[in-house]
C-alpha cells in the first residue's frame, strides 16, 4: 500500500436523477423542492492510496499497479485488473473488470481514463447505478467533458431494477450537466417491454426533477363527444415561481383547439401574491359550425384568478370567467363540476384591514350559460344574479371591553343591478352588543342588535323610482351546559360529554313586502342555521321570531381528546306565526319545525361514518337525509358508501372503492345512481398495474352534461416512475377526485 501526497478531486457527472419534465402540481413554489442528494464535497487535501499484488513504477512519477488494483481518494474507489497512476499528470488508467464508487454511484466498464484534476476522461462499455433514484443503465463510452458534465454515447437509462428492465430509454447522446442541472439528448426512443412506444429526435430534462422547459409527453384521449384527441404540451419555466403550459391540441371531430396555463407566485414588500390563468381557443370548430350555422365558430374559454397583499393591511384580488356561448362546458368540460357551472363569476375586489375592523370593495357581474335542454324546459333556465356595480362593506368588532361586552358594527352598501329586474341602490347597517358570561361547565349569552336598511330603487315599468326603508330590532339568548363523565368503550378509556343547548330569539314583524329581492334566498335548515338569528340568507329579508331552539349533543373523546363519535338533536319551537316571506304574504303557522338528527364519527381505525336526517313529525316523514360510511382496512383498501335524499327532489346512491384483485392489479370504481331519474348520474371503472417501477392505469368515466345528455371519457395512462406520464393527462385526478380515501401506487414518484 502506498499513499500518495498532494492528492486531486476526481469528478464526473452521472450524479444527478434523470427525469423528463412533467408539469408541477398548482402549489409547485410552495411545495417542497425535488429530493436531491447532499452537495457532494470532497477533501483535496486527502492522501491518494494504492493498492495491487504488484507495484512497480517511477518515485512521484507513475506508479504501475497490477493483480487487484485499487486507487482510493476520499470518497472515490476505483478497482481494476490492472491500473496506471501517473502522479504528475494526476491520471489514472484503468483495464479489465474497472469498476467505481463515487458517493453511492457505481460505475463497471472495461476501460477507463480519468484525470483527477480536470474531471477529464472516458470509460468503455461502461454500465452504471445512481443512487439518488436507483437508476441504471449501460453504453458504449461515457466521455467525461469535465467535473461536472459527462456525454453517453448510445446508451440507456431506467429506474427499473434487474438485468432486463421493463422500460428503458435509449439515446445516441445523452448530455449531462450537473452543474447546470440539465441533461439534453438527441434521438430517443422510449421502450417498454422491449418495444418502442415513444420517439423524439431531441429532448431536454432536469437531472434533479426539477422543472425545465420542454415538451411533455403526448397525452392520446377518446371521447364521445369529440372523438379521438391528441394533446402535445409544451412547458416554459420562467422562472422558480412562474411556469407557462402551451397545449396544443387536436380534436378528431372539431379542430385544432390551443390552450395555454399560467401561473405565478411571489413577494413583494408588501406580502405574498399568486395567481393563475388559464384560456382555450379553436379557431373554428367545424362540428358546431355544422349544427350552429348562424353561429360564430371561433369558441374559448377565460378563467384567471390573481391575489395579492400590496401591504400587510390591503389586499387586491380578481375572479374572472368568461365562455364563448352556452354549450361550451357540454363540449369541452372533463369533469362533472365544469361541466354544470354556468353562473360564470367576474370579480374585482380590495381589502383592507385595521386592528379591528376590515373595508372590503368589490365589483361583480356574471354570465349565464343557459342549459341547451331549458329551450323546452322551462325548469331547467338558470337565472340571472344581480350584479353588484359596487358593493362597499364595512365590518368592525371587539371583545371583552368594558367589564366584558362584545360589540360588533356591519355595514354594506351595494348598487345592484339587472338587465330584465328593477335595479337599485341598498344600504344596510347592523350594530350588536352581547354580553358572554361563560363558566367552567355553562355559558349564557343575550345580545341585542338592530338590522336597518333604506333602498333606493329605480323607476321600472312604468313605476317612478321610490325609496323604502326599515328598522328591525332583535334580541337573542344563546345558552348551554356541558357535563362529562368517564367511559370505557370497546376497551379504551374514553369521555362522554352530554352538551344541552337553548337558543332564543325575538324580533318583531315588519311589512317587507314592498321590498325586492336582490341576493336573498332562505337558509338551508341545518345544524348550523338553527343557531342563527334569522331564518333568511342575505339582507332584503329579516325574518320576525318568537321562538326556541333545543339542541342536544354528546361527544365521545378518547385520551388525546380526539372526537371519536358526536350524536346531535335539535328542534326550533315557534311562539308566533312567521309572517315574513320571500315572495308570499301566507305566513307560516307550523308549533315546531322539523327534528334534525346527525351521527359521525370514526369509531375504530377502520370504519368511519357521517349521518344526518330531517324529520317532519306533524306529517311524519322524513324530509331529507344522508348516510356515508367509509371503510379502510388496509393499504390501497377502500369502500365508500353514500345515500342521500331530498323529498321532491331527488335520491341518490353512492359508491366507489379502490381494492386490490390479484397480485399487482387493483381495481377502481364509482357510480353515482338516480333512484327518483333511474339512471347514472355518473360512473367510473378503471384498472391499475403496480410493478415496481412503472403503474399503468386505464378506465372510463361517464357524466351528465345536461339534462339529457351524456359525456364518456376514457383513458389510459403508463406512468414510468422517475421519468415520466404517458397517456391521458386527468386519469389519476378522475380517481383521486372520485374516490374518497384513494390512495396512489406509487406515493414517492408524485408531481
Amino acid at each position: 500500500m502506498i499513499r500518495m501526497p498532494k492528492p486531486k478531486r476526481l469528478a464526473y457527472a452521472l450524479s444527478a436523477i434523470f427525469t423528463v419534465s412533467v408539469l408541477p402540481s398548482y402549489a409547485y413554489a410552495q411545495s417542497a423542492p425535488p429530493k436531491q442528494r447532499p452537495p457532494r464535497v470532497e477533501d483535496k487535501n486527502a492522501e491518494t492510496i494504492v493498492k495491487a499484488e504488484d507495484i512497480s513504477g517511477r518515485p512521484e512519477r507513475e506508479v504501475v499497479l497490477e493483480r487487484d488494483a485499487e486507487v482510493i481518494k476520499d470518497k472515490t474507489k476505483v478497482n481494476a485488473d490492472s491500473a496506471c497512476y501517473r502522479q504528475v499528470e494526476d491520471e489514472i488508467e484503468a483495464s479489465s473488470n474497472v469498476k467505481i464508487w463515487r458517493f453511492g454511484d457505481y460505475f463497471t466498464g472495461d476501460e477507463l481514463k480519468l484525470n483527477m484534476d480536470t474531471g477529464k476522461g472516458y470509460m468503455l462499455n461502461p454500465t452504471y447505478k445512481l443512487e439518488a433514484n436507483h437508476a441504471q443503465g449501460k453504453a458504449e463510452r461515457i466521455n467525461f467533458v469535465n467535473e461536472d458534465e459527462a456525454v453517453v454515447v448510445n446508451g440507456t437509462y431506467s429506474t427499473c431494477q434487474g438485468f432486463d428492465p421493463d422500460w428503458y430509454l435509449r439515446s445516441d447522446t445523452l448530455n449531462l450537466d450537473s452543474g447546470r442541472d440539465v441533461g439534453t439528448a438527441g434521438k430517443t426512443l422510449i421502450y417498454f417491454k422491449d418495444v418502442p412506444i415513444l420517439g423524439t429526435p431531441a429532448m431536454s430534462f432536469s437531472l434533479s426533477g426539477a422543472r425545465r422547459s420542454g415538451w411533455l409527453s403526448p397525452t392520446p384521449g377518446f371521447g364521445s363527444k369529440n372523438g379521438a384527441e391528441l394533446v402535445v404540451p409544451y412547458y416554459v419555466n420562467i422562472a422558480p415561481n412562474r411556469d407557462l403550459t402551451l397545449y396544443p391540441k387536436i380534436i378528431a371531430n372539431r379542430g385544432i383547439q390551443f390552450g395555454a396555463q399560467g401561473r405565478y407566485l411571489g413577494e413583494t414588500d408588501g406580502g405574498l401574491y399568486k395567481g393563475e390563468t388559464y384560456v382555450e381557443f379553436m379557431p373554428h370548430d367545424r362540428e358546431y359550425a355544422q349544427a350552429n350555422p348562424d353561429q360564430k365558430s371561433d369558441r374559448w374559454m377565460v378563467r384567471s384568478t390573481h391575489s395579492q397583499d400590496i401591504t400587510k393591511q390591503w389586499e387586491f384580488s380578481w375572479n374572472f370567467n368568461a365562455a364563448s356561448d352556452d354549450n361550451y362546458p357540454n363540449d369541452f368540460s372533463k369533469t362533472v363540476s365544469s361541466s354544470t357551472d354556468r353562473q360564470l363569476l367576474r370579480e374585482l375586489r380590495t381589502d383592507y384591514r385595521g386592528d379591528f375592523w376590515t373595508l372590503t370593495a368589490r365589483v361583480q357581474k356574471y354570465q349565464v350559460l343557459q342549459d341547451p335542454e331549458s329551450v323546452v324546459d322551462s325548469s331547467l333556465f338558470v337565472s340571472r344574479p344581480y350584479d353588484r356595480l359596487p358593493a362597499i362593506n364595512f365590518s368592525a368588532a371587539q371583545y371583552d371591553v368594558a367589564g366584558g361586552f362584545d360589540w360588533a358594527f356591519n355595514a354594506e352598501l351595494t348598487r345592484f343591478y339587472h338587465p330584465t329586474l328593477i335595479n337599485g341602490t341598498r344600504l344596510v347597517a347592523i350594530p350588536q352588543v352581547s354580553y358572554p358570561i361563560i363558566g367552567p361547565s355553562y355559558f349564557i349569552t343575550p345580545k341585542v342588535m338592530l338590522n336597518m336598511a333604506t333602498y333606493q330603487l329605480d323607476a321600472y315599468q312604468g313605476a317612478s323610482s321610490e325609496n323604502l326603508s326599515r328598522a328591525v330590532p332583535t334580541f337573542s339568548l344563546d345558552s348551554g351546559l356541558v357535563f362529562e363523565r368517564d367511559i370505557k368503550w370497546g376497551g379504551k378509556s374514553m369521555t362522554q360529554t352530554l352538551e344541552p343547548r337553548l337558543f332564543y330569539v325575538n324580533t318583531p314583524y315588519r311589512d317587507q313586502s314592498k321590498f325586492p329581492i336582490f341576493d336573498t334566498d332562505a337558509a338551508t335548515f341545518n345544524f348550523s342555521q338553527i343557531f342563527s338569528e334569522n331564518r333568511f340568507v342575505g339582507s332584503d329579508r329579516i325574518g320576525d321570531a318568537n321562538q326556541l331552539t333545543a339542541a342536544l349533543t354528546s361527544r365521545f373523546l378518547d385520551a388525546n381528546g380526539a372526537e371519536a363519535l358526536r350524536l346531535a338533536f335539535g328542534q326550533r319551537f315557534y311562539f308566533r306565526d312567521q309572517r315574513v316571506q320571500l315572495d308570499s304574504s301566507t305566513p307560516v303557522v307550523d308549533a315546531h319545525s322539523d327534528i334534525l338528527l346527525a351521527a359521525t364519527g370514526r369509531i375504530s381505525d377502520t370504519w368511519a361514518f357521517d349521518s344526518a336526517v330531517q324529520y317532519n313529525p306533524s306529517q311524519s316523514r322524513i324530509v331529507s337525509e344522508s348516510y356515508t360510511a367509509q371503510w379502510i382496512p388496509g393499504s390501497k383498501k377502500v369502500l365508500n358508501l353514500g345515500y342521500r335524499y331530498l323529498r321532491d327532489s331527488f335520491k341518490n346512491i353512492e359508491l366507489s372503492s379502490q381494492w386490490p384483485i390479484f397480485q399487482r392489479w387493483y381495481g377502481v370504481g364509482r357510480i353515482s345512481y338516480s333512484v327518483q331519474g333511474k339512471k347514472i348520474l355518473e360512473s367510473l371503472v378503471g384498472l391499475e398495474y403496480n410493478a415496481d417501477c412503472w403503474v399503468f392505469r386505464t378506465g372510463a368515466q361517464r357524466f351528465v352534461t345536461t339534462s339529457t345528455k351524456a359525456s364518456t371519457q376514457i383513458f389510459f395512462q403508463l406512468e414510468l416512475n422517475g421519468l415520466s406520464h404517458l397517456g391521458v393527462g386527468s386519469p389519476l385526478e378522475a380517481m383521486k377526485n372520485s374516490i374518497p380515501g384513494y390512495q396512489r401506487l406509487n406515493e414517492g414518484y408524485g408531481r
